[in-house]
Protein backbone atom coordinates (compact mmCIF):
# COMPACT_ATOMS: atom_id res chain seq x y z
CA UNK A 1 0.00 0.00 0.00
CA UNK A 2 3.01 2.46 0.68
CA UNK A 3 6.73 2.75 0.01
CA UNK A 4 9.20 4.11 1.96
CA UNK A 5 12.46 5.26 1.11
CA UNK A 6 15.51 6.92 2.96
CA UNK A 7 17.52 9.65 0.39
CA UNK A 8 21.27 9.33 0.19
CA UNK A 9 21.06 12.88 2.15
CA UNK A 10 18.75 11.31 4.90
CA UNK A 11 15.70 12.71 3.55
CA UNK A 12 12.78 9.84 4.03
CA UNK A 13 10.32 10.00 1.71
CA UNK A 14 6.71 8.00 1.39
CA UNK A 15 4.57 7.30 -1.58
CA UNK A 16 1.13 6.00 -1.06
CA UNK A 17 -0.52 5.25 -4.18
CA UNK A 18 -4.44 5.61 -4.87
CA UNK A 19 -5.64 4.85 -8.26
CA UNK A 20 -9.27 5.85 -7.44
CA UNK A 21 -8.67 9.46 -6.86
CA UNK A 22 -7.49 12.34 -9.60
CA UNK A 23 -5.84 14.22 -6.31
CA UNK A 24 -2.40 14.26 -5.32
CA UNK A 25 -0.75 15.74 -1.87
CA UNK A 26 2.33 16.60 -0.77
CA UNK A 27 3.26 16.58 2.82
CA UNK A 28 5.78 17.28 4.47
CA UNK A 29 6.33 17.22 7.97
CA UNK A 30 9.37 18.87 10.10
CA UNK A 31 9.94 17.38 13.96
CA UNK A 32 10.13 20.58 15.30
CA UNK A 33 7.80 22.53 16.95
CA UNK A 34 7.43 24.68 20.35
CA UNK A 35 8.80 22.31 22.45
CA UNK A 36 12.08 22.62 20.45
CA UNK A 37 12.62 26.42 21.67
CA UNK A 38 13.90 28.44 24.58
CA UNK A 39 12.03 31.03 26.31
CA UNK A 40 13.64 34.20 24.17
CA UNK A 41 12.39 32.54 21.43
CA UNK A 42 9.04 31.11 22.66
CA UNK A 43 7.20 31.22 19.14
CA UNK A 44 9.85 30.96 16.60
CA UNK A 45 8.58 27.70 15.01
CA UNK A 46 5.23 29.14 14.36
CA UNK A 47 6.80 32.42 13.21
CA UNK A 48 9.08 30.24 10.88
CA UNK A 49 6.03 28.54 9.41
CA UNK A 50 4.40 31.90 8.44
CA UNK A 51 8.16 33.36 6.83
CA UNK A 52 8.21 30.23 4.71
CA UNK A 53 5.10 31.89 2.85
CA UNK A 54 6.43 34.90 2.38
CA UNK A 55 8.64 34.51 -1.15
CA UNK A 56 11.78 32.85 -2.61
CA UNK A 57 14.21 33.74 -4.90
CA UNK A 58 12.25 31.93 -7.49
CA UNK A 59 9.19 33.48 -6.65
CA UNK A 60 10.03 36.75 -5.00
CA UNK A 61 6.55 37.41 -2.92
CA UNK A 62 3.96 36.05 -1.22
CA UNK A 63 1.83 36.87 -4.43
CA UNK A 64 3.99 34.82 -6.65
CA UNK A 65 3.51 31.60 -4.29
CA UNK A 66 0.23 32.17 -4.19
CA UNK A 67 -0.96 33.13 -7.50
CA UNK A 68 0.52 29.95 -8.81
CA UNK A 69 -1.22 27.77 -6.82
CA UNK A 70 -4.60 29.41 -6.84
CA UNK A 71 -4.39 29.28 -10.65
CA UNK A 72 -4.89 25.42 -10.25
CA UNK A 73 -7.33 25.82 -7.26
CA UNK A 74 -4.55 23.98 -4.93
CA UNK A 75 -5.80 23.81 -1.12
CA UNK A 76 -2.71 24.36 0.51
CA UNK A 77 -1.59 25.63 3.78
CA UNK A 78 0.72 24.59 7.49
CA UNK A 79 0.55 24.11 11.05
CA UNK A 80 2.88 24.61 14.01
CA UNK A 81 2.05 21.96 17.02
CA UNK A 82 4.77 21.40 20.03
CA UNK A 83 6.57 18.78 18.04
CA UNK A 84 6.25 18.99 14.96
CA UNK A 85 5.60 21.52 11.98
CA UNK A 86 3.64 20.42 8.51
CA UNK A 87 3.20 22.16 4.83
CA UNK A 88 0.88 20.42 2.35
CA UNK A 89 -0.06 21.16 -0.98
CA UNK A 90 -3.35 19.08 -2.53
CA UNK A 91 -4.00 19.51 -6.07
CA UNK A 92 -4.97 17.67 -9.03
CA UNK A 93 -2.67 15.23 -9.86
CA UNK A 94 -1.45 16.77 -13.01
CA UNK A 95 0.30 19.33 -11.54
CA UNK A 96 2.59 16.95 -9.28
CA UNK A 97 5.71 18.34 -10.20
CA UNK A 98 4.42 21.79 -9.31
CA UNK A 99 3.44 20.79 -6.00
CA UNK A 100 6.71 19.09 -5.32
CA UNK A 101 8.87 22.06 -6.86
CA UNK A 102 6.78 24.70 -4.64
CA UNK A 103 7.17 22.80 -1.04
CA UNK A 104 11.04 22.56 -1.97
CA UNK A 105 11.46 26.01 -2.74
CA UNK A 106 9.26 27.30 0.05
CA UNK A 107 11.20 25.22 2.68
CA UNK A 108 14.67 25.65 1.40
CA UNK A 109 14.77 28.70 -0.47
CA UNK A 110 13.33 31.40 1.37
CA UNK A 111 14.34 34.74 1.73
CA UNK A 112 13.22 35.68 5.59
CA UNK A 113 13.24 39.67 4.22
CA UNK A 114 13.65 41.61 6.78
CA UNK A 115 10.88 44.33 5.80
CA UNK A 116 8.47 40.50 5.39
CA UNK A 117 9.32 39.62 8.86
CA UNK A 118 8.68 42.79 10.38
CA UNK A 119 5.44 43.05 8.45
CA UNK A 120 4.44 39.03 9.74
CA UNK A 121 4.70 39.93 13.06
CA UNK A 122 1.91 42.17 13.20
CA UNK A 123 0.05 39.34 11.48
CA UNK A 124 1.44 37.11 14.35
CA UNK A 125 0.45 39.61 16.74
CA UNK A 126 -3.30 39.90 15.58
CA UNK A 127 -3.28 35.87 15.35
CA UNK A 128 -2.46 36.05 19.55
CA UNK A 129 -4.87 37.92 20.29
CA UNK A 130 -7.91 36.28 17.80
CA UNK A 131 -6.75 33.05 19.99
CA UNK A 132 -7.02 34.78 23.32
CA UNK A 133 -9.79 36.46 22.71
CA UNK A 134 -12.28 33.31 22.23
CA UNK A 135 -12.07 31.32 24.93
CA UNK A 136 -13.02 27.92 23.33
CA UNK A 137 -10.07 28.18 21.76
CA UNK A 138 -7.62 29.62 24.39
CA UNK A 139 -9.06 27.11 26.87
CA UNK A 140 -6.79 24.05 25.49
CA UNK A 141 -3.62 26.29 26.11
CA UNK A 142 -4.38 27.23 29.91
CA UNK A 143 -4.92 22.98 29.97
CA UNK A 144 -1.49 22.72 28.87
CA UNK A 145 -0.19 25.01 31.09
CA UNK A 146 -1.49 23.34 34.40
CA UNK A 147 -1.22 19.83 33.51
CA UNK A 148 2.44 20.33 31.90
CA UNK A 149 3.76 23.14 34.05
CA UNK A 150 5.71 26.66 33.05
CA UNK A 151 8.98 24.89 33.72
CA UNK A 152 8.91 22.75 30.58
CA UNK A 153 8.35 23.91 27.10
CA UNK A 154 4.85 21.50 26.95
CA UNK A 155 3.04 24.06 29.13
CA UNK A 156 3.71 26.88 26.74
CA UNK A 157 1.99 28.44 24.21
CA UNK A 158 2.81 27.66 20.66
CA UNK A 159 2.71 30.99 19.02
CA UNK A 160 4.49 32.52 21.79
CA UNK A 161 3.84 35.26 23.90
CA UNK A 162 3.26 38.83 22.40
CA UNK A 163 6.39 40.52 24.21
CA UNK A 164 8.26 37.94 22.92
CA UNK A 165 7.31 37.79 19.02
CA UNK A 166 6.98 41.60 19.50
CA UNK A 167 11.12 41.94 19.86
CA UNK A 168 12.54 38.31 18.09
CA UNK A 169 14.38 39.63 15.92
CA UNK A 170 14.76 38.04 11.88
CA UNK A 171 18.60 36.47 13.24
CA UNK A 172 16.95 34.39 15.70
CA UNK A 173 14.52 33.01 13.26
CA UNK A 174 17.47 32.46 10.55
CA UNK A 175 19.01 30.17 12.99
CA UNK A 176 16.27 28.34 14.26
CA UNK A 177 15.17 27.40 10.96
CA UNK A 178 18.87 26.44 9.84
CA UNK A 179 19.14 24.46 13.23
CA UNK A 180 15.89 22.02 12.60
CA UNK A 181 15.07 22.20 9.06
CA UNK A 182 17.98 19.62 8.11
CA UNK A 183 16.97 16.32 6.00
CA UNK A 184 17.13 14.02 9.06
CA UNK A 185 13.97 15.65 10.54
CA UNK A 186 11.78 15.48 7.79
CA UNK A 187 9.33 13.24 6.59
CA UNK A 188 8.21 13.59 3.06
CA UNK A 189 5.14 11.90 2.39
CA UNK A 190 3.23 11.84 -1.52
CA UNK A 191 -0.66 10.77 -1.14
CA UNK A 192 -2.91 9.71 -3.93
CA UNK A 193 -2.95 9.76 -7.43
CA UNK A 194 0.86 9.48 -7.88
CA UNK A 195 0.96 8.65 -11.91
CA UNK A 196 1.78 5.55 -13.56
CA UNK A 197 5.14 4.93 -12.68
CA UNK A 198 4.65 5.53 -8.70
CA UNK A 199 7.52 5.44 -7.00
CA UNK A 200 10.31 5.57 -8.81
CA UNK A 201 8.88 8.69 -10.78
CA UNK A 202 8.40 10.47 -7.35
CA UNK A 203 11.99 9.55 -5.63
CA UNK A 204 13.48 10.97 -8.59
CA UNK A 205 11.41 14.18 -8.66
CA UNK A 206 12.25 14.41 -4.94
CA UNK A 207 15.76 14.38 -5.30
CA UNK A 208 15.94 16.39 -8.00
CA UNK A 209 13.96 19.05 -5.96
CA UNK A 210 14.91 18.62 -2.60
CA UNK A 211 18.76 19.23 -2.45
CA UNK A 212 19.96 20.94 0.86
CA UNK A 213 23.19 23.50 0.71
CA UNK A 214 26.19 21.93 2.75
CA UNK A 215 26.17 21.93 5.96
CA UNK A 216 22.47 21.21 6.25
CA UNK A 217 22.92 17.24 6.65
CA UNK A 218 23.44 17.20 10.86
CA UNK A 219 20.90 15.91 13.14
CA UNK A 220 18.15 18.72 14.97
CA UNK A 221 18.60 18.90 18.60
CA UNK A 222 16.18 16.95 20.48
CA UNK A 223 13.31 18.12 22.76
CA UNK A 224 13.95 18.31 26.60
CA UNK A 225 12.18 15.88 28.19
CA UNK A 226 8.96 15.56 30.29
CA UNK A 227 9.58 14.23 33.74
CA UNK A 228 6.74 15.63 36.04
CA UNK A 229 4.49 18.41 36.65
CA UNK A 230 5.74 20.20 39.46
CA UNK A 231 2.77 22.92 40.07
CA UNK A 232 1.51 22.96 42.90
CA UNK A 233 -1.93 23.66 41.70
CA UNK A 234 -5.07 22.17 40.53
CA UNK A 235 -6.74 25.06 38.88
CA UNK A 236 -5.84 27.58 36.14
CA UNK A 237 -8.60 30.68 35.73
CA UNK A 238 -8.74 33.35 33.88
CA UNK A 239 -11.17 35.92 34.51
CA UNK A 240 -13.14 37.52 31.40
CA UNK A 241 -16.09 38.73 30.44
CA UNK A 242 -18.43 35.99 29.09
CA UNK A 243 -21.46 34.19 29.53
CA UNK A 244 -20.53 31.02 29.46
CA UNK A 245 -17.31 29.23 31.55
CA UNK A 246 -15.30 26.99 29.27
CA UNK A 247 -13.35 24.52 31.14
CA UNK A 248 -11.40 21.66 30.82
CA UNK A 249 -10.86 19.17 33.30
CA UNK A 250 -8.32 16.29 32.66
CA UNK A 251 -5.18 13.86 33.73
CA UNK A 252 -2.00 12.80 32.78
CA UNK A 253 -2.37 10.66 29.83
CA UNK A 254 -0.14 8.57 27.57
CA UNK A 255 2.28 9.35 25.52
CA UNK A 256 1.77 8.25 21.30
CA UNK A 257 4.24 5.06 22.13
CA UNK A 258 1.69 3.57 25.10
CA UNK A 259 0.82 -0.07 25.04
CA UNK A 260 -2.20 0.89 26.19
CA UNK A 261 -3.12 4.14 23.88
CA UNK A 262 -5.29 2.17 21.57
CA UNK A 263 -7.43 1.35 25.10
CA UNK A 264 -7.37 5.30 25.56
CA UNK A 265 -8.72 5.84 22.65
CA UNK A 266 -11.75 3.07 22.75
CA UNK A 267 -12.49 4.85 26.26
CA UNK A 268 -12.11 8.35 24.94
CA UNK A 269 -15.15 7.45 22.36
CA UNK A 270 -17.09 6.15 24.91
CA UNK A 271 -17.07 8.68 27.41
CA UNK A 272 -17.56 11.42 25.06
CA UNK A 273 -16.41 10.85 21.56
CA UNK A 274 -19.84 11.20 20.18
CA UNK A 275 -22.89 12.18 20.25
CA UNK A 276 -24.29 8.63 21.91
CA UNK A 277 -21.29 9.03 24.24
CA UNK A 278 -22.09 8.99 27.95
CA UNK A 279 -21.15 12.64 28.48
CA UNK A 280 -23.06 13.58 25.63
CA UNK A 281 -26.47 11.49 26.78
CA UNK A 282 -25.75 12.79 30.39
CA UNK A 283 -24.40 16.23 30.56
CA UNK A 284 -26.43 17.64 27.34
CA UNK A 285 -29.27 15.24 26.76
CA UNK A 286 -30.37 14.66 30.24
CA UNK A 287 -29.06 17.74 32.61
CA UNK A 288 -29.27 20.39 29.63
CA UNK A 289 -26.05 21.73 31.11
CA UNK A 290 -23.96 22.06 27.61
CA UNK A 291 -24.47 22.48 24.08
CA UNK A 292 -21.62 20.52 23.87
CA UNK A 293 -19.44 18.52 25.72
CA UNK A 294 -16.71 16.42 24.15
CA UNK A 295 -13.71 14.16 25.44
CA UNK A 296 -10.12 14.14 23.90
CA UNK A 297 -6.83 12.27 24.42
CA UNK A 298 -3.59 14.08 23.63
CA UNK A 299 -0.72 12.24 22.19
CA UNK A 300 3.02 13.66 22.43
CA UNK A 301 6.28 11.47 22.45
CA UNK A 302 6.64 10.57 25.69
CA UNK A 303 3.92 12.18 27.40
CA UNK A 304 -0.02 13.17 27.16
CA UNK A 305 -3.23 14.11 27.94
CA UNK A 306 -6.58 12.76 28.77
CA UNK A 307 -9.48 15.10 28.86
CA UNK A 308 -13.04 16.75 28.81
CA UNK A 309 -14.19 20.52 27.61
CA UNK A 310 -17.28 21.82 28.10
CA UNK A 311 -19.05 25.42 27.88
CA UNK A 312 -21.61 26.12 30.72
CA UNK A 313 -23.50 29.33 32.22
CA UNK A 314 -22.23 29.80 35.34
CA UNK A 315 -24.47 29.29 37.64
CA UNK A 316 -24.05 25.89 36.50
CA UNK A 317 -20.69 24.74 36.11
CA UNK A 318 -20.19 22.81 39.56
CA UNK A 319 -22.98 21.12 38.76
CA UNK A 320 -21.75 19.92 35.55
CA UNK A 321 -17.98 19.38 36.40
CA UNK A 322 -19.91 17.25 39.19
CA UNK A 323 -21.40 15.32 36.36
CA UNK A 324 -18.49 14.38 34.27
CA UNK A 325 -16.13 13.65 37.56
CA UNK A 326 -19.04 11.34 38.11
CA UNK A 327 -18.98 9.64 34.79
CA UNK A 328 -15.35 9.05 35.22
CA UNK A 329 -16.46 7.25 38.38
CA UNK A 330 -18.64 5.24 36.80
CA UNK A 331 -15.84 4.48 34.24
CA UNK A 332 -13.53 3.68 36.96
CA UNK A 333 -15.74 1.37 38.91
CA UNK A 334 -17.66 -0.35 36.28
CA UNK A 335 -15.71 0.24 33.18
CA UNK A 336 -17.68 -0.40 30.09
CA UNK A 337 -20.05 -2.67 28.92
CA UNK A 338 -19.43 -5.45 25.85
CA UNK A 339 -21.86 -3.73 23.81
CA UNK A 340 -20.48 -0.10 24.46
CA UNK A 341 -17.08 -1.32 23.25
CA UNK A 342 -18.15 -3.00 20.37
CA UNK A 343 -19.21 -0.02 19.18
CA UNK A 344 -16.61 1.80 20.04
CA UNK A 345 -14.59 -0.27 17.79
CA UNK A 346 -17.17 -0.02 14.60
CA UNK A 347 -16.75 4.15 15.22
CA UNK A 348 -13.56 4.37 14.51
CA UNK A 349 -13.44 1.98 11.83
CA UNK A 350 -15.77 3.91 10.40
CA UNK A 351 -14.58 7.42 11.03
CA UNK A 352 -10.89 5.91 9.84
CA UNK A 353 -12.08 4.18 6.68
CA UNK A 354 -13.82 8.07 5.44
CA UNK A 355 -10.98 9.72 6.57
CA UNK A 356 -8.62 7.77 4.69
CA UNK A 357 -10.79 8.19 1.23
CA UNK A 358 -8.42 11.93 1.42
CA UNK A 359 -5.32 11.95 -0.06
CA UNK A 360 -4.27 14.47 2.70
CA UNK A 361 -5.26 12.55 5.37
CA UNK A 362 -3.24 9.60 4.20
CA UNK A 363 -0.43 11.45 3.93
CA UNK A 364 -0.42 12.54 7.12
CA UNK A 365 -0.84 9.34 8.40
CA UNK A 366 1.87 8.11 7.11
CA UNK A 367 4.32 11.26 7.56
CA UNK A 368 3.39 11.51 11.83
CA UNK A 369 4.02 7.31 12.02
CA UNK A 370 7.54 7.58 10.51
CA UNK A 371 8.04 11.11 12.21
CA UNK A 372 7.83 9.91 15.22
CA UNK A 373 7.35 6.27 15.74
CA UNK A 374 10.36 5.57 13.44
CA UNK A 375 8.29 3.19 11.50
CA UNK A 376 5.05 3.21 9.49
CA UNK A 377 1.77 0.87 9.82
CA UNK A 378 -2.03 1.10 7.43
CA UNK A 379 -4.74 1.87 8.85
CA UNK A 380 -5.74 -1.50 8.91
CA UNK A 381 -3.09 -2.94 10.97
CA UNK A 382 -3.58 -0.30 13.06
CA UNK A 383 -7.90 -1.71 13.24
CA UNK A 384 -6.26 -5.13 14.48
CA UNK A 385 -4.60 -3.36 17.46
CA UNK A 386 -7.70 -1.69 18.62
CA UNK A 387 -9.81 -4.93 17.83
CA UNK A 388 -7.39 -6.61 20.63
CA UNK A 389 -8.66 -4.36 23.46
CA UNK A 390 -10.71 -6.01 25.91
CA UNK A 391 -13.06 -4.12 28.46
CA UNK A 392 -10.43 -5.55 30.79
CA UNK A 393 -8.04 -3.10 29.47
CA UNK A 394 -10.05 -0.21 29.63
CA UNK A 395 -11.22 -0.91 33.41
CA UNK A 396 -7.47 -1.40 34.06
CA UNK A 397 -6.46 1.87 32.37
CA UNK A 398 -9.60 3.81 33.58
CA UNK A 399 -8.38 3.09 37.54
CA UNK A 400 -5.02 4.17 36.66
CA UNK A 401 -5.93 7.36 35.10
CA UNK A 402 -8.90 8.33 37.09
CA UNK A 403 -7.43 9.58 40.67
CA UNK A 404 -8.72 12.92 41.86
CA UNK A 405 -5.32 14.06 43.38
CA UNK A 406 -4.39 13.93 39.64
CA UNK A 407 -7.23 16.06 37.95
CA UNK A 408 -6.44 19.24 36.66
CA UNK A 409 -8.82 21.95 35.73
CA UNK A 410 -8.53 24.93 33.76
CA UNK A 411 -11.07 27.76 33.19
CA UNK A 412 -11.81 31.28 31.56
CA UNK A 413 -14.90 32.73 33.12
CA UNK A 414 -15.69 36.21 35.33
CA UNK A 415 -15.18 34.02 38.38
CA UNK A 416 -12.59 35.04 41.05
CA UNK A 417 -9.93 34.13 42.95
CA UNK A 418 -12.28 32.67 45.43
CA UNK A 419 -13.95 30.37 43.34
CA UNK A 420 -10.80 28.82 41.69
CA UNK A 421 -9.69 28.17 45.36
CA UNK A 422 -13.83 26.39 46.01
CA UNK A 423 -13.09 24.26 42.60
CA UNK A 424 -9.36 23.35 43.71
CA UNK A 425 -10.67 22.28 46.42
CA UNK A 426 -13.76 20.53 45.17
CA UNK A 427 -11.37 18.23 42.44
CA UNK A 428 -9.69 16.97 45.61
CA UNK A 429 -12.48 15.39 47.57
Amino acid sequence: MYTKETLSNGLRLITVPREDTQSVTVLVLVGVGSRHEKRGINGAAHFVEHMMFKGTRKRPTTLDISRELDRYGADYNAYTGKEMTGYYIKMNSDHLDLAVDLLSDMLLNSKFDSEEVVRERGVILEEIKMYNDNPLMHVPDLFEQILYGDKHQLGWSIAGPSKVIAQMPREDLVAFKKKHYVPSNMVVAIAGNVGTNGHSSVQKLVEEKFKFKKGATGKAPKAKAFSKNASSKNVLLEQKETEQVQMIVGMPGLSMKARDRFALTLLSVILGGSMSSRLFIRVRERLGLAYYVRSEAGYYSDTGSFSVQAGVDPAKAEKALKAILAEFGRMKKSGVSKQELADAKEHVKGKMTLGMEDSSALAEWFCKQELFMGTSITPEQRLKQLEKVTREDILRLARKLFVSNKLYLSMISTYGKEDAQRFEKFLKK
